[in-house]
């Protein structure tokens, strides 16, 4: 694809986001893109899961969201390929004798409502979500367009070896990474490379190796008591409300480790009826999170315990269940350091960090431990791009020539891994 094929294609992805299991248009967009490819092989939905799926939405949604692909013309016997909500897609094309090295992308989207403001690229040059309350605000866009570009390149150059380009669904709910991980795809990988646009990195940096994942455990709790009339007969109920209040009171109490930083919060509440009735049900969602996953474990055990306890003290039952899962893990140094002397020598890029600290958490980090795991390496490869919002902000939107960029130094190292093994 040339520069211009590129942007075109990232500029229609952001026209249509797609949250977790919904991204419908979007896997069928990249599939036809791949489809006029010379691949050994192209595994959708189904194929390229595990059946741990979490997360998935009810079967009415499902259906509007579908609904809404086809009539913004996604091709129905793709769709029909992506039953259930089984999104995503793995291209492979065999090149010869030599590795196999995997690019990990992500293409869902955000529930945010994308700025309409005249000031914001999207929306003055006619490229806004056409999905309201939906946008892409992290760049997922960009992150498809760019494994679609690295195809392009690798197929072109004398690369020899195995390509495999994952299109990976759920990551902003941390729900794709662990199925994807899991399903046989990435059993034989010697190497596997994840990027991410931006991370406040500007356009023409790139960070060889980022680390600092914390491992994330995102929980929804349903409390269920007893209603009652709250001026009659308040004694009669049990109030899910107040097991939900002192439950996110005591989360925010869980003591600190000294091995490491930790988290929590609790990010959504919901429930109850009418301010005279003693609410018999509400629910709450909430995160963990840790320097590593044992770390992690730590906090997700204390708080299903103080979630527990806060029911009993009201007389009510809860129940949880995880949303969403992710472990931490490292980028190998040496994977990183092909990386880096690669940019190094590319054009555009203007600085370089060997290294970088994310503080934040990826469930493509199912992926590179699967692949470590198995005695390969891996590494998250940060692309700068100037971005005028913040991630997940409204306003969010990406420098289209760090694609490009991202594109080269991607594609270049890992054909430089067919004679280089780091």
């Amino acid at each position: 694809m040339t520069t211009a094929d590129l942007v075109d294609l990232r500029r229609d992805l952001h026209r249509h986001p797609e949250p977790a299991w919904r991204e419908f248009y979007t896997t069928a967009r990249i599939v036809d893109e791949l489809e006029t490819r010379d691949l050994d092989a192209l595994y959708v939905g189904s194929e390229v899961l595990s059946d741990d799926r979490v997360g998935v939405p009810d079967d009415e949604e499902l259906d509007a969201w579908l609904t809404q692909a086809r009539e913004a013309g996604a091709r129905a016997d793709i769709l029909d390929r992506l039953d259930g909500g089984t999104t995503g897609a793995v291209a492979v094309a065999e090149r010869g004798d030599g590795p196999t090295v995997a690019l990990r992308v992500d293409i869902d989207g955000l529930p945010i409502t994308e700025s309409s403001a005249d000031g914001h690229a999207p929306a003055a040059s006619g490229f806004r979500s056409e999905h309201e309350g939906y946008m892409h605000a992290c760049g997922h866009d960009a992150h498809a367009t760019i494994g679609v570009g690295v195809l392009d390149a690798v197929l072109d150059s004398d690369f020899e070896g195995t390509i495999k380009v994952c299109f990976q669904p759920g990551e902003e709910r941390i729900v794709g990474g662990e199925p994807m991980a899991n399903s046989g795809r990435l059993d034989d990988v010697d190497y596997l490379l994840a990027v991410h646009v931006g991370l406040d990195h500007p356009s023409g940096e790139v960070v060889a190796g980022v680390d600092g994942f914390l491992a994330v455990s995102q929980f929804e709790a349903e409390f269920v008591g007893a209603p009652a009339h709250a001026g009659a007969r308040p004694e009669t109920g049990a109030n899910a409300m107040q097991a939900a209040a002192t439950a996110i009171q005591n989360l925010y109490a869980i003591p600190r480790h000294a091995a490491g930083a930790t988290r929590v919060n609790v990010g959504v509440i919901e429930g109850g009826t009418a301010t005279n009735i003693v609410p018999e049900r509400v629910t709450i969602e909430g995160e963990v999170r840790g320097d590593t996953t044992e770390l992690m474990e730590f906090m997700e055990q204390r708080a299903r315990r103080v979630l527990s306890s806060a029911a009993e003290l009201h007389d009510c039952e809860v129940d949880v269940a995880t949303a969403g899962r992710a472990p931490s893990t490292r980028s190998d140094r040496g994977l990183a350091a092909v990386v880096g002397d690669v940019a190094r020598a590319t054009d555009g890029v203007t600085s370089i960090l060997d290294s970088d600290h994310l503080g934040g958490s990826e469930d493509a980090t199912y992926l590179m431990q699967h692949v470590q795991e198995r005695g390969g390496k891996a590494a998250y490869v940060g692309v700068g791009t100037d971005h005028p919002g913040g991630h997940h902000t409204d306003t969010f939107d990406v420098d289209e020539t760090s694609i490009g960029l991202g594109v080269d130094v991607l594609a270049t190292a890992i054909c430089e891994l067919d004679t280089r093994r780091p």
